[in-house]
């Protein structure tokens, strides 16, 4: 067995190219199909773990997670780490992180009951978007434009109940051109970025957004990197949107989210770079930092 794995539970397009620039680099690596995956606490499982580090590609968070975290008790090195995946896998932590670090994020409120939601969402004023703290795709995201629609999905969440829609998350719908940008940093830096356009004011490739080339300016290179570091993450997307009406340091620039399982598919013949072999290549760093048998 290598020392070296890729954790997946399912084989896309993404996973299928970071398979190919693997196995170009030449340097030996396990597929490991999570689902099928056992590991027990003991000094038996401990030798069955032979990875010193693994690159998690699961599409299930909550099952990349868990598998992160368990390998991370065997001294395993997981990109991107579990405290990464607990950060980046909220919408509320990350951008709480953000704020922290000083870094710009679209005006965002949080509150915990229907009535203080219907209140907070009236004080920061129409358009707002609702969103929920974890999921991707853009599903179950709502725009707010009045008052009526505010309560209407304010009544939904509560009926539908449980605990993820006791939390309402909320945010200014920027006025974007248009689009929105992807980031793609690892290692700490920003290796690329695209643009995606659509007249949907959704703007995601999952929802049919169309990917054209972003030129990565020292702002925007700035803001993702730091962003970045705010979550500790090693390989990430940076999500961001243009706000012709704020001036600063980063051009207005604001970040919108951070995405720790990164898709790439749409974005190597778009940008130019070949992101793949990069997340192998920051991978096989790791694995030469220490020698061999030893955790890195």
């Amino acid at each position: 067995m290598a020392e070296l794995a890729v954790l997946y539970d399912r084989i896309r397009p993404d996973e299928k190219m970071l398979f190919e620039a693997l196995d170009a680099l030449g340097t030996p690596y396990d597929k490991v199909y999570v689902p099928h995956l056992k590991l027990t606490f003991d000094d038996a499982g401990a030798a069955a773990v032979p990875w010193r580090v693994a690159i998690e590609r699961c599409v299930s968070q909550t099952r990349g997670h868990a598998v992160t975290r368990a390998l991370e008790g065997f001294g395993v090195q997981v990109i991107n780490p579990g405290h990464v995946i607990e950060l980046c896998g909220d919408k509320l932590a990350t951008n709480a992180r953000l704020h922290a670090a000083g870094l710009p994020t679209p005006r965002t409120g949080v509150s915990f009951d229907g009535d203080a939601a219907l209140e907070q969402i009236e004080s920061l004023g129409y358009p707002l978007v609702l969103k929920p703290t974890v999921g991707s795709w853009g599903r179950m995201v709502s725009r707010l434009n009045d008052r009526d629609a505010a309560e209407a999905v304010i009544e939904h969440k509560e009926v539908l109940g449980g605990p993820q829609h006791g939390v309402f998350y909320v945010q200014e719908l920027v006025n974007k051109p248009g689009r929105d940008i992807r980031a793609f940093v690892i290692g700490g830096e920003c290796i690329g970025a695209i643009y995606r356009t659509s007249e949907h004011w959704i703007t995601n490739t999952a929802r049919g957004a169309t990917a054209s080339n972003c030129e990565v300016t020292p702002e925007l290179a700035d803001l993702a990197v730091r962003s970045a570091a705010a979550v500790d993450g090693r390989i990430v997307a940076i999500d961001l949107v243009e706000d012709p009406q704020r001036r600063g340091g980063w051009g207005g620039l604001l970040v919108i989210e951070i995405n720790h399982t990164m898709e790439f598919k749409n974005s190597v013949s778009t940008t130019g770079v070949d992101i793949p072999r990069r997340m192998g290549e920051y991978a096989i760093g790791l694995l030469e930092k220490a020698p061999a048998g030893q955790a890195v």
